[in-house]
């Protein structure tokens, strides 16, 4: 898009100003203030963009709380699109967190509440007879090129919500890969909620009704996704807040059929071995040459094992059954081990099963489970990745047990939200006098190094890599999203990574470069599709970085031109 783009509008008088995709404010221009009717509409200064975000700032300064920031920068979303991205965009490290993790989490557990307008598309279990209907009520005429839909069973931190529309993610494809926010749609497939305090509250939006499971759940979802195949057939289909027992289950589905992301599986696995590989280029070791823990062994957890894996494979060029040999899981029950037997051992995690004759004579509690210092004791572990939501498991006694074994012990605590995280990031290098290799969940300040240097903890955040791997996809028309195009990404994210520059820096790029990043991650994903062949592009590869360049939306007013056959 061009510094000055002109777009042809047939919309006039109040009808534009009340669209947040045509709404300027006060920034019309006289000549399109006559041209639109909107002399008398709005008052006589005309203003910059960088004028109104001074002026939006302020309001939002006015408000301390971040709850009260993340509803107000929802209602200028509501009147202004190019207003709303150009604010965050301006001060995007310290507004991404308040429309996205962590606060978002708050704002989607009180959505009943602080419902004030409907965004995007609601599909409900009892209406399903017209789920066609509704659907295209939405999207007949319109160019859509991602779809994020969501059943709001898992939702980081909080669990069941019902239904709660998964705006922010859609915002953060926007805001950090210039994904066209009018080629975008939320979706809710609310299947209904077992959270009881939903249930029993009178204010609920949702179908108050006990979650649908099992043929008639697969049914209600794949209705809806054959919808997305035929009308939308090249479109991105993005998974969100999946419950564990359907969100890898679903993506195996639905994978070769369809460009499909499950960002809680992929997305988190991506980044997170984003991270692992800078960090063995620190160490200057490989994938394969880490010993793996990981406590958690649910979406998140079981899909960081699966791409750190799918690494090993790649890279390394190993086999599967080797690869898997080195990681540890352990879930409530401790160690996933074959004596647990199937009652205990999730679907998916057969994988990863430790035999039991390695655990000879090995501590365990009453129940006869394997904890995870004596995990760490037997293991030896270079890399302990946290996705637990279990607060302070990575105790001292457990940090210095794995200081032991390794002479940089990596140590991701990447739970959500931060009063979550299984360590603090500075009691982690205490305990290791400085050799840890950190990074973390959210946002965390600089640890202090026995030497009086400063050690930036990088933040493992999605929003670091999924918006460029769901962008690459995009832009080169790919007819999915493969394994080896996400590692394609990964590779890239991680080859920015400071660390590889200075062994005490941060292992991921600063999130405030995170624009700059996902364009790399972008294009690194769209020359792969093209290598591989699964692009709907007729691109040269070395003609990608600028095509997707030029596919970017910015947050940027433009000309307005009066036409009544133009857009609307």
């Amino acid at each position: 898009m061009s510094s000055e783009p002109i777009f042809r509008v047939a919309l006039r008088g109040q009808t534009i100003i009340t669209i947040p995709r045509w709404n300027k404010g006060t920034a019309f221009t006289m000549e399109e203030r006559k041209a639109f009717g909107l002399t008398g509409r709005l008052p006589y200064r005309v203003n910059t963009l960088d004028e109104q975000c001074d002026r939006a700032y302020d309001q939002l300064e006015a408000r301390p709380e971040p709850l009260r920031k993340n509803t107000f920068l929802q209602s200028l979303k509501d009147q202004n699109w190019v207003l709303y991205y150009a604010l965050i965009s301006r001060h995007l490290e310290e507004l991404t967190p308040i429309i996205y993790t962590p606060t978002e989490a708050e704002a989607i557990s009180n959505y009943s509440h602080l419902f004030r307008r409907s965004e995007g598309l609601y599909l409900t279990f009892p209406q399903q007879d017209v789920m066609e209907q509704d659907f295209l009520e939405q999207t007949r005429g319109r160019d859509i090129d991602l779809i994020v839909c969501s059943d709001a069973e898992q939702i980081l931190g909080i669990g069941d919500q019902g239904v709660g529309i998964a705006t922010a993610k859609a915002a953060i494809y926007t805001l950090l890969a210039g994904v066209n926010p009018s080629k975008t749609l939320s979706v809710t497939l609310d299947v209904g909620t077992d959270n009881e305090e939903l249930l029993n509250d009178q204010l609920y939006v949702g179908w108050p009704h006990k979650r649908v499971r099992g043929e008639e759940y697969d049914q209600f979802i794949d209705k809806f996704v054959q919808l997305v195949r035929k009308h939308h057939p090249h479109c991105l289909l993005h998974f969100e807040d999946f419950g564990v027992n359907n969100a890898k289950r679903l993506l195996d589905i639905y994978r070769d059929k369809h460009a499909v992301f499950n960002d809680d599986v992929q997305g988190t696995g991506a980044v997170t071995l984003a991270t692992v590989m800078a960090a063995a280029g620190v160490t200057e070791s490989t994938l394969a040459d880490q010993r793996i823990v990981i406590y958690g062994a649910g979406t998140a957890g079981l899909g960081i094992a699966r791409q750190l894996r799918d690494g090993m494979v790649t890279l390394d060029n190993i086999s599967i059954s080797d690869a898997n040999k080195r990681f540890y899981m352990l879930d409530r029950f401790g160690l996933i081990k074959e004596s647990l037997g199937p009652g205990k051992i999730r679907q998916g995690l057969q994988e990863f099963v430790r035999p039991d004759d390695e655990w000879e004579g090995a501590e365990t509690n009453d129940k006869g489970e394997i904890g995870l210092l004596e995990v760490v004791r037997r293991v030896k572990p270079t890399v302990l990745i946290g996705c637990s939501t279990q607060a302070g498991a990575f105790t001292e006694e457990v940090v210095k047990e794995m200081e032991k074994g390794t002479e940089r012990p990596i140590i991701l605590p990447l739970s959500n939200p931060s009063k979550l995280h299984e360590c603090t990031p500075q009691n982690a290098n205490d305990w290791t006098n400085g050799k840890a290799l950190l990074a973390t969940g959210s946002p965390f300040p600089p640890c202090k190094m026995p030497n009086g240097k400063e050690y930036i903890v990088a933040e493992c955040n999605n929003a670091l890599i999924y918006p460029g791997l769901g962008f690459g996809a995009i832009a080169s028309k790919s007819r999915s999203l493969t394994d080896t195009m996400i590692i394609a990404g990964t590779r890239r994210l991680a080859e920015l990574a400071p660390a590889l520059k200075d062994p005490d820096d941060a292992l991921l790029p600063d999130f405030g470069n995170s624009p700059a990043v996902n364009l790399e991650v972008a294009v690194a994903v769209a020359q792969q599709a093209i290598e591989e062949g699964t692009a709907g592009v007729d691109w040269k590869k070395e003609e990608v970085r600028e095509k997707v360049k030029e596919m970017q939306w910015k947050p940027i007013y433009g000309q307005y031109v009066y036409d009544e056959d133009g857009e609307r």
